[in-house]
């Protein structure tokens, strides 16, 4: 198992994690943005915790292909949190 190598990855898969990477640290500079000036503190931890418990656990049913259909569903759903956040900021400085 040691010096056995991976296959690599496919355009897909690269995509998907890149994806998934980008939410992730997205998540943690928002994070930090709460921590610091105290604003919605409770739904940014929430939303770090999730990405974390939801990535990690769809890449286990997914036997570690970013790829798979429920990966891309957890991309998917934590964008959409991404975009309702946007949508609340945007409301609340208008």
């Amino acid at each position: 198992m040691a010096g056995e190598e991976l296959p690599p990855l496919s355009r897909s898969q690269k995509i998907w994690a890149l994806g998934a990477a980008i939410l992730f640290l997205i998540g943690i500079g928002f994070l930090g943005f709460a921590l610091n000036t105290g604003i919605l503190r409770v739904f940014a931890i929430g939303w770090v915790a999730l990405q974390i418990f939801g990535f990690v656990g769809a890449l286990k049913f997914a036997n570690g292909d970013f790829a798979h259909p429920l990966f891309k569903g957890q991309v998917l759903l934590h964008f959409t949190g991404l975009m309702l956040l946007v949508i609340l900021v945007v409301r609340a400085a208008s």
